[in-house]
């Protein structure tokens, strides 16, 4: 009688099982701990800054004609007469609990304002990074292979462009040419006044919510409107974007693997795109992120030249009004953006690079 060995894999052990899935638990725990201290540290700081600015809140609510009783009631009402601590205190269980507090600018609940500006700041931030990849990443892994050629430099002129001209002056140069002149774009606004108000807000963001409704014509109306603001936005996020490519590209092509390849007479296509390429695609996300990022807290100037009804032209309208509530709320979604935008980076990292894990 023969015995041949058996093929069956052995069972894991029970212990190793255990000691994974309690490493997987510390993962996870360790990023909520993180997440949570980021955030409190957020919340300290936009607090804080709201104490020490020379704004009077209460004075912005009641008016400066107000008698010293309604002064010091309203101040009462706000509990800003409490120490500075229980205000901390009572700000971070307010904010976890969704109240932001009150809008002097609009009267209405500064979350419901930003559920409103937010979205479209988000659309046009979406478009301007997606133009700023497609263009800025090919742009710049051209000029790395190029080094030296006309397109290397007409590129990093392009770049430096990016980082020199004005984005309000850039924004209203389109407006001249592409709407007033040429009228290939739709003006400020995201719609024409007689599509306004035509479309039920679903998600906030018109192109999708037209899309839902049906409503082609409204659909096209606002990638008219958008199309400038997003390119403007789109231009500066391609010149970092191309600019940091081709640095990443250029240290890239100079390794001894890049060589060898070459040497072995592997197509100079393939060479660039998978050898050089690939190990900068985690540094690019870093890249990518932030400049995703930069364009939903820094289009304040683009919203306010298109007259974009965004997070920038409401934070711009609060500040000149002295709306702290306003301020600090807008001020806490931006940092808010920063911190999710980072811990999307990191999941990808682990998902491109598994030695990250």
């Amino acid at each position: 009688m023969s015995f041949e060995p058996s093929t069956v894999a052995p069972a894991p052990s029970p212990g190793l099982a255990g000691r994974k899935a309690r490493r997987r638990a510390g993962t996870v725990l360790g990023f909520l701990i993180t997440l949570a201290l980021t955030f409190l540290g957020l919340l300290a700081i936009t607090f804080f800054i709201g104490r020490v600015v020379p704004i009077d809140p209460v004075l912005s609510v009641v008016g400066d004609r107000a008698t010293q009783a309604q002064y010091d009631a309203a101040k009462v009402a706000m509990g800003l007469d409490q120490p500075l601590i229980m205000q901390f205190v009572t700000y971070v269980g307010n904010v976890l609990t969704g109240d932001l507090g009150q809008s002097v600018s609009t009267g209405r609940p500064v979350i419901e304002d930003l559920s409103r500006f937010f979205p479209a700041t988000l659309e046009m931030a979406t478009l301007g990074i997606l133009i700023g990849v497609l263009l800025g990443v090919p742009l710049g892994v051209t000029a790395a292979a190029r080094q030296g050629s006309w397109v290397d430099q007409i590129i990093r002129v392009v770049g430096l462009m990016g980082y020199s001209v004005p984005a309000f002056w850039l924004g209203l140069v389109g407006l001249a040419i592409f709407y007033a002149r040429l009228r290939w774009v739709g003006g400020p606004g995201r719609l024409d006044i007689f599509y306004d108000g035509l479309v039920s807000p679903v998600t906030g963001m018109i192109l999708i919510d037209s899309l839902l409704a049906g409503e082609i014509d409204i659909f096209w109306n606002a990638v008219t409107h958008l199309i400038l603001p997003a390119s403007v936005l789109g231009f500066f996020s391609l010149a970092y974007i191309a600019r940091m490519t081709r640095s990443f590209m250029l240290d890239q092509l100079g390794q001894e693997f890049v060589t060898t390849a070459r040497v072995k007479g592997v197509p100079e296509r393939v060479v660039i795109w998978r050898h050089a390429f690939n190990p900068i695609r985690v540094p690019l996300i870093t890249v990518i992120g932030l400049s995703y990022a930069g364009l939903l807290e820094g289009s304040v100037m683009i919203e306010t030249v298109f007259s974009w009804p965004g997070i920038g032209n409401y934070l711009t309208t609060a500040l000149l009004n002295a709306d702290m509530n306003a301020v600090l709320g807008s001020t806490l979604v931006i940092g808010a953006v920063f911190i999710f935008i980072n811990k999307i980076s990191d999941v990808l990292y682990r998902v491109l690079d598994p030695r990250a894990k």
